[in-house]
């Protein structure tokens, strides 16, 4: 595919579309991944997690965007990315994203990731630390540091997701009731994603092949969580933020930092579940401004 082709803006409608945002699709690392982008600066990459695509970021993108160049892809598999069948360990989302920031002609940017887009971008900041100028983790857990053990207070659904067959089997024709529940599960406000955002979430996932894609995210977890454990331990040298939902992450997220990261500030949202840029938007924007205004000064 031609660079021109491949920076076209979707002819389809895009639901949420910042006023100046495009639509655009890329051929990278063999699979064709959707972006939307808007302003002008230094690039920052906003990567989303399960089970939402780059529409969680669009009350976020026009305040960014008057200093900053804006990515917000649909991960590989995701929205209106290609549907692959393979490639969902977090070191060939990593190679996308890599792939990706080369596709905008930037030396660098600034990664903003959040639930399964900040274990990629944890991945990429070991992989390629050159490229990552600053990372900024949103309430994710690195692999290996989660706890999946139902009977001991962790998280039910890895096991669920990481079964073959079975949760497509339960959630067919009902996804979007499966990713509703899942949302208020993880939300401490839980009217701060709406019905339509709900709506718009579930329309992508409910796709051929798509609900799979998601479950890849963690059946990939297999290979992520060994694979992590050899890069932990060495330090990353960009400036770190971690943004953790007070009722969510909390400090686990920076604990789990702290011997590999050089500079590493700690926030908590307050009043916040596992969606900070979408229940407490005023304090994740202001907080991520100007922790990148910061970094884009030095």
């Amino acid at each position: 595919m031609s660079l021109a082709r491949s920076q076209q803006a979707s002819t389809g409608t895009i639901a949420g579309l910042p006023q100046g945002a495009s639509s655009r699709f890329a051929q990278v690392n063999g699979v064709r991944l959707h972006y939307v982008t808007m302003g002008e600066g230094p690039l920052v990459l906003l990567l989303h997690g399960w089970p939402q695509t780059w529409f969680a970021w669009r009350d976020v993108m026009p305040a960014l965007a008057k200093r900053f160049t804006v990515v917000a892809p649909d991960l590989r598999g995701v929205g209106l990315s290609e549907c692959a069948s393979t490639g969902y360990d977090k070191r060939t989302i990593a190679q996308d994203l890599s792939a990706l920031i080369a596709h905008q002609g930037a030396a660098g940017a600034h990664v903003v990731g959040h639930d399964m887009g900040g274990k990629a971008a944890y991945v990429l900041a070991h992989l390629e630390p050159k490229i990552v100028k600053s990372l900024v983790l949103v309430d994710c857990l690195l692999p290996g540091t989660e706890n999946m053990d139902a009977l001991r207070g962790g998280a039910w659904h890895y096991g669920f997701h990481m079964a073959p067959d079975i949760p497509e089997l339960l959630t067919q024709g009902r996804e979007r009731d499966y990713i509703r529940a899942q949302i208020k599960a993880w939300s401490y406000r839980k009217d701060a994603i709406t019905e339509s955002s709900i709506d718009e979430y579930a329309r992508h996932y409910a796709g051929p092949g798509r609900m799979t894609a998601g479950f890849n995210y963690y059946r990939a977890l297999r290979e992520d969580v060994p694979f992590v454990a050899s890069l932990r331990g060495r330090r990353l040298p960009m400036p770190i933020m971690t943004i953790a939902g007070e009722h969510s992450a909390g400090n686990k997220l920076a604990d789990s930092l702290r011997n590999e990261a050089r500079d590493l500030a700690s926030v908590i949202a307050p009043d916040s579940g596992h969606f900070v840029a979408e229940e407490v938007p005023d304090f994740f924007v202001a907080t991520l401004g100007e922790f990148l205004a910061k970094q884009a000064a030095i």
